[in-house]
């Protein structure tokens, strides 16, 4: 067995970004375990019911919305935690089984920072944003956690009866659900900060596309995290639970964002495989970038993705869905006309094709099957100097095929008329929002109006647009817009 140098979880990474100082110690209940009560009890994660995954909720139930994306990334990483725990002989010692309440809170709180509309909805803020730290939503999920969520600042409960966000001298004091440094570290996924002007995006090559970081506002915090985690600053910063929560991200959206994307006809098995060689080129081309990214330590050969070993993936996973049936078979042995065999065959794949969008036994079938599949294909890279930054992700084989899988519904989806109208609605919504709150910030509700005014910085006054606008449900969005530009407006009774 490998020789550990250091535990799984100190004590230091256990303490919070505030001292909780007077509360009984409840000896039945780990920190983890009241970090996950805080977030589910938290209006943040409440919302993401209202947010989309890939089709938009409101025309829709039987979709996935974030918050049910949420919860089967969260009941994905728990497995692959308890899988890892029970096989790998690095996780063998008390001191080093993986924290499966940890692993359950990165994979639930992954997605809170997506603002209205999606990815969408992020490259807008970002946009708005540019020349005032930029948007991207991890980092926002960063900031919901450790800043935004109303729960303690560094004087509430503590020092004061009425909490108030910004202290005597101007600071932000806010703590968020002032979790603890070790559960903070399981959902930052970049080690970098955001550039905080436009022309430092210009200088990096990345105007125009969200840069995948934390706001330069979280530095500080970031540090704090690596401090108690005892990992050195210098070194690339993210913790083991993140890299699970990271796969369990991909097998689901691999899996069941298909599965919801062959039930709204965007996919089919035979879709896919007669896609024309220069749209699979582009899916080459996006898998093999990703290879490169996280399986330097393999060979070339094993590296190696074309075309032909697309193809073969596709009809590895549809083999059992589109081969002919038994009498098909017999009738094309006993011998027929060319025209009669691809009469035959044509006709059976097509049927078989439309039937996984049609029934739900074979959809749950075919899903079930990959992600059981998946979880049994995630290995460890281990760092025996610091367990913490140890990396968990897919054999690369298995690898090539969740990420062919998440290529095709991307790229085929994003490519559709119908979500091209959307996405320029949506643009539309939070671009009017966000500028007519900027001319008239009177228009914020009132708590959000006391935040506005707390600091006279005009990058601290937009910020605090966008938090509000980036915690918006989609409907909420579309309500706010429809006041202010009365386009079916809604009463003015309602709350805000």
């Amino acid at each position: 067995m490998l020789k550990v140098q250091n535990k799984l979880y100190s004590k230091r990474s256990w303490e919070r970004v505030t001292k909780e100082v007077g509360k009984s110690v409840e000896k039945y209940r780990t920190s983890a375990r009241r970090d996950f009560a805080r977030l589910i009890h938290s209006p943040a994660f409440r919302r993401l019911q209202g947010k989309t995954q890939l089709y938009p909720s409101h025309e829709s139930d039987f979709f996935r919305n974030r918050l049910t994306h949420s919860l089967e990334v969260a009941q994905i990483a728990k497995s692959i935690a308890i899988r890892l725990n029970s096989t790998e002989s690095f996780f063998g010692p008390a001191s080093m089984q993986i924290n499966v309440d940890l692993v359950e809170f990165a994979g639930l709180a992954h997605d809170l920072g997506h603002p209205p509309f999606g990815h969408n909805g992020e490259k807008t803020l970002d946009k708005l944003m540019l020349s005032s730290g930029g948007f991207e939503g991890n980092a926002q999920t960063l900031r919901i956690l450790s800043r935004l969520e109303k729960k303690e600042t560094t004087e509430f409960p503590l020092k004061t009866t009425v909490p108030q966000p910004i202290g005597k001298n101007g600071e932000d004091i806010r703590c968020g659900l002032n979790l603890t440094f070790r559960t903070l570290g399981s959902i930052i996924k970049y080690n970098r900060t955001i550039p905080v002007t436009e022309e430092s995006r210009r200088d990096q090559n990345s105007a125009g596309a969200p840069v995948k970081a934390i706001y330069a506002s979280e530095l500080e915090l970031l540090n704090s995290i690596k401090d108690a985690l005892e990992v050195p600053q210098n070194l690339d910063f993210k913790t083991l639970e993140c890299s699970i929560m990271d796969v369990a991200d991909d097998i689901a959206y691999s899996t069941y964002d298909v599965e919801d994307s062959l039930k709204a006809g965007f996919l089919s098995p035979l879709r896919m495989i007669s896609m024309p060689d220069d749209f699979k080129e582009k899916i080459v081309q996006g898998v093999r970038s990703k290879i490169n990214q996280y399986y330097d330590d393999a060979s070339e050969s094993e590296k190696k993705f074309t075309i032909q070993n697309l193809n073969d993936i596709l009809a590895d996973l549809f083999r059992d869905i589109l081969l002919p049936e038994e009498n098909v078979l017999a009738a094309l042995y006993k011998g027929v006309s060319p025209e009669e065999a691809a009469f035959m065959l044509g006709s059976h794949t097509h049927r078989s094709s439309q039937e996984i969008a049609q029934n739900g036994y074979l959809r749950t079938a075919f899903t079930s099957q990959l992600v059981g599949d998946y979880i049994q294909s995630v290995e460890v890279v281990v760092n025996e100097e610091y367990p913490v930054l140890s990396r968990a992700r897919l054999k690369l084989e298995t690898f090539k095929k969740v990420e062919t899988l998440k290529r095709f519904a991307y790229e085929l989806l994003i490519s559709s008329p119908r979500l091209k109208i959307a996405e320029k609605r949506g643009d539309e919504i939070i671009t009017k929002i966000f500028t007519s709150f900027v001319d008239t910030p009177e228009l914020l509700p009132d708590d959000w109006q006391i935040l506005h005014k707390a600091v006279d910085q005009p990058t601290w006054k937009q910020r605090v647009i966008c938090d509000y606008i980036a915690g918006m449900t989609d409907r909420y969005c579309v309500e706010v817009y429809s006041r202010l530009t009365g386009e079916n407006p809604m009463t003015i009774w309602k709350p805000h």
